[in-house]
């Protein structure tokens, strides 16, 4: 017999969620529960696809936001099916590239300037004499574009 809710513990060990972090995931609305009459919460089976969805979203670099925006431009706050998962996730194609790109960029870069505009490093005067980056904006301009 297959049971149609799970507790916030068997929803926390099924997914790999803490159970503080469901319980922010629903605060900010991206998850969904019931109350029992004791107050309990109870979500059912597909909360699990929606928190599966929440992690792999959050480790291409998504915001909250964003999986927020993702998760509601679902008809009626549905859990996303296997076509609204191949649709949002080339959406965030872009943005994978741009990632890869950046840690090449790291990799290959890591042990020489970073642009940062300190000028305490020997090449940092031939690199970027008189902070010549710094006029395009704050941060390690190499390395992050």
């Amino acid at each position: 017999m297959t049971v149609d809710t799970l507790t916030i513990g068997e929803l926390a060990h099924r997914s790999g969620v803490a159970q503080s972090a469901l319980r922010f995931y629903e605060d900010k609305g991206l998850i969904h529960s019931t109350r029992t009459s004791g107050n309990q919460r109870r979500y059912s089976r597909a909360e699990l696809r929606r928190v599966s969805f929440i992690r792999i979203a959050q480790q291409v670099g998504l915001s909250l936001d964003e999986i927020a925006a993702a998760l509601a431009s679902l008809p009626e706050n549905r859990t996303p099916t296997k076509a609204d998962w191949e649709r949002l996730s080339r959406t965030w194609q872009s943005r994978l590239d741009d990632q890869i790109a950046l840690i090449e960029r790291l990799r290959d870069r890591l042990a020489g300037c970073i642009g940062c505009g300190c000028l305490s490093l020997r090449n940092c005067a031939l690199s970027n004499p008189q902070d010549e980056y710094g006029a395009q904006g704050p941060g390690p301009r190499f390395l992050v574009r």
